[in-house]
């Protein structure tokens, strides 16, 4: 179990890695690339939460766990959209953007490191 939980704490800090690479080349204003390095440090703790969850779980219900944690990925983005892009003033096409493929992206890595 620890080992898969340290894969895809890997795997996911360098697919988000990436992704705000790319989407700073994409955005480019100083306020853009803050937005997405917020987007990217919630996303990624979100996931390793997540998925903590699923793995203690997925012996019981794996569908329960993996519905868990699609909730918990859609409140996080919708608080996150709300209070603090809202909150901080940040722009919220790049922080909501971000978010989204950060959340949508780490989440296809979660079924290779399910399998038994």
């Amino acid at each position: 179990m620890i080992k898969r939980f340290a894969i895809f704490a890997v795997a996911s800090a360098a697919v988000i890695a990436v992704v705000a690479l790319l989407f700073g080349l994409i955005f480019g204003s100083p306020a853009d690339h803050g937005a997405i390095r917020i987007s990217a440090l919630i996303a990624y703790c979100v996931q390793l939460f997540g998925f903590i969850v699923v793995l203690l779980v997925r012996t019981t219900n794996i569908f329960a766990a993996w519905g868990l944690g699609m909730l918990l990925r859609l409140v996080t983005l919708a608080v996150f959209a709300f209070l603090v892009v809202r909150g901080m003033r940040l722009p919220p096409e790049s922080a909501l953007v971000s978010m989204v493929a950060f959340f949508f992206l780490t989440t296809l890595v979660e079924p290779v490191l399910l399998k038994r």
